[in-house]
């Protein structure tokens, strides 16, 4: 069950690649063929307040999926921050939530209940959330922190600048026609574009859960017999030695009354 649960997350996250890329390939062809393009996605600023997207699981027995994951971001958080006025936390799933509301840390938005197989709906609302803080000069960074998917036995804990795309202008210029102008459509892709990123993390994060679940359930199960194997061997020396004694004291009896 959990086999074919990985797959599938695995299936949804390497096919939410291309589409990234192909975005990535647009958005960089305008920024880099537009003169004096502005968009505050693209624009570094001093930072003064920093914006934490956390993709955690709504379970546990997921191995250390969401202690790894929780623990980079508190790193982060430690060493880069004085208070909680110079950062915000976004949250997915329960147990990220449920850390942080332990700590006293206010949360922005969140979203829990995912499906094992998520869609873009189930997380559009926090997405475009930390998208449009952004935007509005809320904070002054993005990070994405969630679990890379690597396979089965190995999922990387990631601390992601999602945003300002300093990079993105760097793709090659392709011969596009835009409608209405290259800066009205700017407009419409990059909110997108950080918004698929966001939800390929997601994808990246479910495979990662599935992984390090049927890891953590593995190793379980080798304990679990390795455990019964230990107790069955003492519980048969034990009563090797009981049957021995009783055998012991008959004859002991019978020898006393000859």
């Amino acid at each position: 069950m959990l086999a074919a649960k990985l797959r599938r997350a695995q299936q949804a996250a390497e096919a939410a690649r291309p589409y990234a890329d192909k975005l990535k390939e647009v958005v960089g062809s305008i920024a880099a063929g537009t003169k004096g393009v502005k968009h505050p996605m693209l624009q570094s600023r001093e930072i003064k307040k920093t914006g934490y997207l956390v993709i955690t699981s709504d379970g546990g027995l997921a191995g250390g999926y969401n202690a790894n994951v929780l623990r980079k971001v508190m790193t982060e958080i430690q060493e880069k921050h004085r208070s909680q006025d110079e950062y915000a936390i976004f949250v997915i799933g329960r147990k990220g939530r449920d850390f942080f509301r332990r700590r006293k840390i206010q949360i922005v938005e969140e979203v829990t209940g995912l499906p094992d197989s998520p869609t873009f709906a189930d997380i559009k609302s926090v997405a475009a959330a930390a998208v449009r803080n952004f935007e509005n000069g809320s904070y002054d960074e993005l990070y994405l922190v969630y679990n890379e998917f690597k396979n089965a036995i190995t999922q990387i804990p990631k601390v992601k600048r999602l945003l300002p795309m300093e990079n993105v202008a760097g793709s090659a210029v392709s011969n596009y026609e835009y409608e209405p102008s290259p800066e009205g459509v700017l407009e419409v892709l990059l909110p997108r574009y950080a918004e698929t990123l966001i939800y390929s993390a997601v994808l990246e994060g479910k495979a990662s859960e599935f992984g390090a679940r049927m890891t953590a359930m593995n190793g379980a199960t080798k304990n679990a017999t390795k455990m019964i194997n230990t107790y069955t061997l003492a519980y048969n020396r034990a009563r090797q030695a009981s049957i021995t004694q009783e055998i012991s004291e008959i004859v002991a009896g019978a020898n006393a009354t000859q």
